[in-house]
C-alpha cells in the first residue's frame, strides 16, 4: 500500500494520479512508466525493498487513473518533462533515481539531458532511443521481419497510403466507441504480441492487467508527432549526461525496443554498465526482473 497517494493538478487540463510507496526516509526514486499512456501498476512496486526506497510513482498525462483519460491536449514530451519537476517539487525530492523501462526509458533521458542535477542516477531497461530508427521499426514495418503474421493484422486495418500512426490515432479519436475501441484494442494487441518470451496464455489477460486504451491513444500521439522531439535528440546532446551513473538492462529478444539501441546508448556514456539479459522486452521476463532489482541495489548503493 502506499504511504501518501492523490492527485495534483499540474495544467488546466490535467490531473495527475502519484503514490509514494516504501519508506519515507528512504532513498529517492521516480518510476517512469511505458507507453507513451501504459500507466503504472501494483505489480511495479516489486522492483523495490520497501524498506529501502522511498518511491514516486504517477500516471502521466492522460494515462490510466489520471484526468482527463486519453487526453492528447498538451500532452507532450516536454509537458511529460515539466510534470516531472512539479512532482519531484510536492514531494520534497531535490534530487532522485530514475527508473524507467521502454518510452519510461525515453522520458527518463530526455528528463537527465533538461535537469541532470536533479539526477541521482539513471536505471533504464529496453532502450528506446525515440529516433527515426526506433520508430520505423516498432510502427512502420521494421516488426514484420519477426513477426509477418502480427505485422498483417495490424496493418490490413490502414488503408493504402496512410501512415499507421496518424491512421489509427485518428480512428481512436472517433466520436463512435466501436470504432475508437476496435482500434485501441488493435494497437495493443498488436504490442502484446511480441512483448514477451514468456509463453502467453492469452493477450485479453494481458489486457486486462492496465489500462491499454490510454496506452493506444497516447502511444500513436506521441509516434505520429515524432514524441515532439528533434531527430535523434537523445544520441545529440547525450554529452550532458555521460558522467551520470547509468545502469541499462535491455532483453536480447527485445522485438519493440531493437538491443542495437542499447549498445549505442551505452557506449556514447561514460559511467555506464549495459546488461544484455537472455529476455524480451517485458520488465517481468525473469532475467531481466532479476537484474533490474540486482541493479538498482548496487548503483544506489
Amino acid at each position: 500500500e502506499p504511504y501518501q497517494s492523490g492527485h495534483i493538478e499540474v495544467s488546466d487540463q490535467h490531473q495527475l494520479y502519484y503514490e509514494l510507496y516504501g519508506n519515507p526516509k528512504g532513498i529517492p526514486v521516480i518510476f517512469l512508466h511505458g507507453g507513451p499512456g501504459a500507466g503504472f501498476s501494483d505489480k511495479d512496486k516489486t522492483f523495490f525493498d520497501k524498506r529501502r526506497y522511498n518511491v514516486l510513482f504517477f500516471d502521466q498525462r492522460g494515462s490510466s487513473r489520471s484526468t482527463p483519460f486519453g487526453s492528447i491536449k498538451n500532452n507532450t514530451t516536454q509537458d511529460c518533462v515539466k510534470d516531472i519537476n512539479k512532482l519531484l517539487d510536492f514531494v520534497g525530492f531535490d534530487k532522485a533515481f530514475v527508473f524507467g523501462g521502454s518510452w519510461g526509458s525515453t522520458l527518463a533521458l530526455v528528463y537527465a539531458i533538461r535537469h541532470p542535477e536533479r539526477v541521482s542516477g539513471l536505471i533504464l531497461r529496453g532502450i528506446w532511443l525515440a529516433n527515426r530508427y526506433a520508430i520505423d521499426h516498432y510502427i512502420g514495418g521494421g516488426i514484420k521481419e519477426f513477426f509477418p503474421d502480427v505485422w498483417e493484422r495490424f496493418g490490413k486495418l490502414v488503408p493504402k497510403g496512410e501512415l499507421p500512426a496518424k491512421y489509427y490515432l485518428k480512428q481512436m479519436l472517433s466520436a463512435d466507441s466501436k470504432t475508437s475501441d476496435k482500434y485501441a484494442y488493435e494497437w495493443a494487441y498488436y504490442e502484446m504480441s511480441f512483448y514477451t518470451i514468456q509463453k502467453i496464455s492469452g493477450i485479453d489477460e494481458i489486457l486486462s492487467t492496465f489500462s491499454y486504451k490510454s496506452m493506444a491513444i497516447l502511444e500513436a500521439h506521441f509516434i505520429a508527432n515524432n514524441c515532439f522531439l528533434p531527430e535523434d535528440f537523445i544520441m545529440q546532446n547525450i554529452d550532458k549526461i555521460k558522467n551520470i551513473k547509468t545502469t541499462i538492462v535491455h532483453g536480447r529478444f527485445d522485438f519493440i525496443c531493437t538491443p542495437v539501441q542499447a549498445f549505442q546508448l551505452n557506449a556514447a556514456l561514460n559511467n555506464s554498465k549495459l546488461n544484455i539479459m537472455n529476455a524480451g522486452h517485458s520488465g517481468y521476463d525473469p532475467e531481466n526482473f532479476k537484474m533490474l532489482k540486482k541493479e538498482m541495489r548496487r548503483i544506489t548503493s
